[in-house]
């Protein structure tokens, strides 16, 4: 009986299978190295809070809980500080970003998912999300020189002359503003809104819409009865992913606040933010308290972030908990 050579292919297949075999185990080890990854975060946000907290001990000695309603801040003579100024304009700022920036990126995402031609919709979509590239100093070189002049000081003029007997549109207007520091978040955070929200109502199953417009509704109704519904999580995440853009954000707004000590509840007025006071003047602080009070704004930053992030998980989960017992 003749006796050929072994075919090439099953040394390949000899070698294929020794190669596999080597690696059956690759799982376990992917999985240990997602983690390792995992272990790396939660190290590095422990990390930064330890520092925040070590390196604030001399403000947090001396002034206490007081530190967070005090509105006092003096540096030069006094050498007291407090935050409250700071606290309220981030606040502001943000809160007028999300009244911005929620209506027309849900709604910027609702025309590209379900209402937008194709030939339209990739090239909007794409300058929606070109906005998320452009560096923070250029939107406040912007917001400088072309929307606080041309836009928000007129408009603020019109405010004051019309609603000026309400304390939230209370002259003086000066330009430089809280009301300009919200325009410039909602600018800077609509493409995250816009994109997730946008991701999440194309990843809806067309089930969904079928069947709404098989029972008779319309585009309008299909969209606001069935598909938001539907992708509420999804949204609510983009909302808060954009709300901790909003607070951490520094160059843009502090070009564009004021960067005043002002407790006046009017938009029309200059203010600060945690994050501008901390970029102003974290260089200027000469001694140790001073330095202490600065890194305490920034530990009072971290944790509201901290917070919000996980009050947002929280309401994310019980409303997926819900969608999926079938609440209404």
């Amino acid at each position: 009986m003749a006796i050929g050579p072994k075919p090439v292919a099953r040394r390949g297949f000899a070698f294929s299978g020794g190669f596999r075999a080597a690696w059956k185990h690759g799982d376990a080890a992917f999985l240990g190295l997602l983690r390792v990854a995992v272990v790396l975060i939660l190290a590095l946000v422990v990390a930064i809070a330890v520092v925040l907290w070590q390196d604030s001990s001399l403000s947090r000695d001396a002034f206490g809980l007081s530190f967070l309603w005090s509105s006092r801040w003096d540096p030069a003579i006094d050498q007291v500080f407090g935050a409250l100024p700071f606290i309220q304009g981030t606040l502001v700022t943000s809160v007028l970003a999300l009244l911005f920036a929620v209506p027309i990126g849900l709604g910027t995402a609702v025309f590209l998912a379900e209402l937008a031609p194709p030939w339209i919709r990739t090239p909007v979509g794409f300058l929606v999300e070109l906005l998320a590239a452009v560096p923070s100093v250029v939107f406040g070189l912007w917001g400088l020189f072309v929307l606080v002049p041309t836009i928000v000081k007129p408009f603020g003029i019109v405010l004051k002359d019309t609603l000026g007997f309400i304390p939230l549109f209370a002259g003086p207007v000066f330009g430089p503003s809280r009301l300009a520091a919200g325009v410039i978040l909602a600018i800077m955070i609509l493409p995250t809104i816009t994109a997730i929200s946008r991701d999440v109502l194309l990843a809806i199953p067309d089930a969904q819409r079928e069947g709404a417009l098989a029972l008779g509704a319309t585009r309008w109704e299909t969209v606001r009865q069935v598909l938001i519904p539907y992708g509420r999580s999804g949204i609510f995440g983009a909302i808060i992913l954009g709300l901790g853009r909003a607070l951490g954000e520094t160059m843009a707004v502090t070009m564009v606040i004021g960067n005043n000590l002002d407790l006046s509840p009017s938009l029309l007025h200059p203010g600060y933010t945690m994050a501008s006071i901390i970029a102003n003047e974290f260089t200027e602080a000469t001694y140790d308290l001073y330095l202490n009070a600065l890194i305490e704004i920034g530990l009072v930053l971290f944790v509201a972030t901290l917070l919000i992030n996980a009050g947002a998980q929280l309401l994310i989960w019980r409303v997926t908990r819900r969608a999926a017992a079938g609440a209404p």
